[in-house]
């Protein structure tokens, strides 16, 4: 019975680090990460319709300028699915467009040329009238990358100058994957563990049953002469 019981002990033991591991990841990654698929060509080149992007949940107060975010704002677009945008402009700064003339016009930052290396076809305008505007604090001020073809803060300049409050983010878009793909490991190692304690299990049912079905011996003094 020793190794019956040993094999149920490492049952236990497996089962439990597997379901640590796989609901960990699983309840971690809901939480610090969401994905969402792009439906328009607003943020094209960098992305396409149809492409999908994985994002970091975050405060609002912890986004950075140049970084992509996803947000939600039904009151200016009609309706709840998130929207993909950059943002250019954080609270206090000075964002205006455009300087130069056609294809080297430029949007300004605190009153310095904006470098966009990630513009479709480097329009900086997109053939929206020129703007200037103070970004208040905890709003944002947010911008498409294909100009031409974005529904961003330039359709909105009567509403606080097309800025976004901060608390209408709901995350980051990553480049860096490691994370997410240590959680599915995480998740898979998890799913393979409960799988390994349960055929450990099955093993000490086994050898149970086994140790049981012997029959010992009668002792000498029962023989018959």
């Amino acid at each position: 019975m020793g190794r019956a019981r040993g094999l149920g002990i490492a049952a236990v033991v497996v089962g439990l680090v597997g379901l640590l591991a796989g609901l960990g990841g699983v309840v971690y990654g809901r939480y610090a990460f969401g994905g969402s698929v792009v439906s328009g060509e607003s943020m094209a080149p960098t992305f396409g319709r149809g492409d999908r992007v994985v994002f970091e949940r975050i405060d609002g107060s912890e986004v950075r300028r140049g970084d992509v975010v996803v947000f939600s704002a039904p009151d200016r677009y009609g309706f709840d699915a998130l929207v993909i945008e950059r943002v250019v402009g954080v609270g206090g700064d000075r964002v205006a467009c455009c300087t130069g003339e056609a294809r080297d016009a430029r949007v300004t930052l605190n009153g310095e040329p904006l470098r966009e290396p990630y513009l479709k076809g480097a329009e900086a305008g997109g053939g929206y009238p020129a703007y200037d505007v103070r970004v208040p604090e905890g709003r944002l001020f947010l911008l498409g990358d294909h100009r031409a073809n974005a529904r961003d803060s330039r359709a909105f300049l009567d509403d606080r100058g097309g800025t976004l409050p901060t608390s209408a983010i709901r995350g980051r878009v990553i480049d860096d994957y490691t994370v997410p793909v240590v959680l599915g490991v995480a998740m898979i190692a998890g799913v393979v563990l409960v799988l390994v304690a349960a055929g450990l299990g099955i093993a000490a049912m086994v050898v149970r049953r086994r140790a049981r079905a012997v029959v010992p011996p009668p002792p000498p003094w029962a023989a018959r002469v």
